[in-house]
């Protein structure tokens, strides 16, 4: 079995194109936005009412992603690529359970939701059609993420990055003709078409690679592997949780403080998000390198895996920070020209660049631990994160008028607590876990590097031939 690898070629071969996967929704998401905003204030806000609910509720799922990939990445560096396939199998069945239930859900429950969502009966109403058709969507949106997952396992990214080509260059292409010819709804149709197409595709490469490398063992779901998977979810589902109690306050908070200061917060929290994307590409590299090497074996490989990722993921961290350092009087003003919002803007722009200099460490890690499967720590971290520094401190800045910087104070004292919190961890060593069994934690101890060689892939390589490990999970992934 070859080593593991992770230099800066390797990690970009992983990177880049999941970056492209990660940005190209919220990129498709601006394009409708821009349609449907020329047919009106009331469409306009029918779509972001609809929009908010279907994110809340894929958002909360994308353990199916990365719980998934944490999973087959072991599997597969262990030369079992068979296994790592029927993770995606299994995970894929959770999505198509889950989907259908929450599809269900949200389709009858449309009209009450939208109705908490706005007062305006027109919006409500408009809102509710999207939300009903849209809500087919649902289903291939999460079979979308298990075959990211179990792709990325496999140090596949370049095929995942086709098949959303596949489903978001039509869903562009479609979006303004149906918008033109049957309004607000055709923006639906066309998400559940461009939704369709990608998780088509990602169950076509599941059928075929199970074909290739399957063992004849039951497709049916298997709960011996859904259980675990579920255990994850779990963990991480809290976790997410936790990011939307902390995001959600941030901007509660800000539209007390006023209009400048609520427009201001979210032009800097559009530029996090995107910051967000870049560093959360090189996380993703980290959690398929990270759990290939524990599942071959090998935790001294992991650790090498996971400091080459947090010198590359520092680095970028380091260059956006500089970046909008240097940028500081432009950025802003591409976004608004109100000299108010730029006045509110000034000091806090300063913490969004100690926010990137601190995300990029606090991602690679993010990566690091979610390769080695080690949620429950991360959930924990999280949570109290957000409850010992991030409620406490933008609660108070509206309490004592400490405007929009005591908010972004908040939200930088929620970063550097999940960085002291996954920097122990990952130092001490005990999310080092070898073997294939990432269902539960098992005993919280790292084996030692003395004896790690024993195991290490590079001294005992893989017997048995038809196993058919593939290419090393280099980031090249498999033709």
């Amino acid at each position: 079995m070859p080593e593991v690898r992770a230099g800066t070629r390797e990690i970009l071969g992983l990177a880049w194109p999941a970056l492209i996967v990660l940005a190209a929704t919220p990129l498709y998401l601006l394009w409708d936005t821009a349609v449907v905003g020329r047919l009106g204030a009331v469409d306009l806000a029918a779509l972001a009412a609809g929009a908010t609910v279907l994110a809340q509720v894929t958002t909360q799922l994308t353990f199916l992603s990365y719980g998934t990939t944490a999973r087959s990445a072991r599997r597969f560096g262990a030369g079992d690529r068979t296994g790592a396939v029927y993770e995606g199998i299994q995970a894929t069945w959770v999505a198509l359970g889950v989907g259908v239930v929450l599809a269900v859900v949200v389709g009858v429950a449309a009209p009450w939701i939208c109705r908490v969502l706005t007062g305006d009966a027109a919006v409500a109403a408009d809102a509710t059609r999207w939300l009903r058709v849209v809500s087919v969507a649902v289903v291939p949106a999460l079979v979308t993420m298990a075959g990211n997952g179990w792709l990325r396992g496999t140090a596949d990214t370049r095929r995942p990055l086709y098949f959303t080509l596949v489903g978001v260059v039509p869903m562009a292409v479609i979006v303004p003709v149906a918008v033109a010819r049957v309004g607000l709804v055709g923006s639906a149709y066309a998400t559940v078409t461009g939704e369709t197409l990608t998780a088509l595709c990602f169950l076509g490469a599941l059928v075929v690679n199970w074909r290739r490398h399957g063992d004849g063992r039951p497709v049916r779901p298997q709960w011996s592997v859904i259980g675990p998977q579920l255990v994850l979810g779990r963990d991480l589902i809290v976790r997410s949780l936790s990011f939307q109690v902390a995001f959600v306050s941030a901007a509660a908070v800000a539209g007390r403080i006023g209009p400048a200061a609520l427009a201001a917060h979210q032009v800097m929290l559009q530029l996090w998000n995107f910051l967000s994307l870049v560093l959360d590409s090189v996380a993703v590299a980290a959690q398929a390198l990270v759990g290939a090497a524990l599942g071959s074996g090998s935790a001294r490989a992991a650790r090498s895996v996971g400091a080459t990722v947090l010198r590359f993921s520092t680095v970028a961290g380091v260059v956006l920070a500089a970046l909008l350092a240097a940028g500081h009087t432009v950025v802003p003003a591409l976004f608004t020209t109100d000299a108010d919002v730029l006045a509110t803007m000034a000091v806090p722009w300063w913490l969004l660049v100690v926010l990137a200099l601190v995300g990029g460490v606090v991602f690679a890690l993010d990566g690091v631990l979610l390769g080695a499967s080690d949620v429950a720590f991360l959930r924990n971290a999280t949570v109290v994160s957000v409850v010992v520094g991030f409620i406490p401190l933008v609660w108070l800045s509206l309490a004592f008028d400490w405007g929009l910087t005591g908010v972004w104070c908040g939200l930088l004292a929620f970063l550097c607590l999940r960085l002291a919190a996954v920097l122990a961890r990952y130092r001490s060593g005990r999310w080092a876990r070898v073997g294939t069994g990432t269902g539960h934690p098992g005993p919280d101890h790292a084996p030692d590097p003395a004896t790690d060689a024993g195991t290490d892939p590079a001294t005992h390589p893989a017997t048995d031939a038809a196993s058919d490990p593939g290419p090393a999970p280099d980031g090249r992934g498999r033709p």
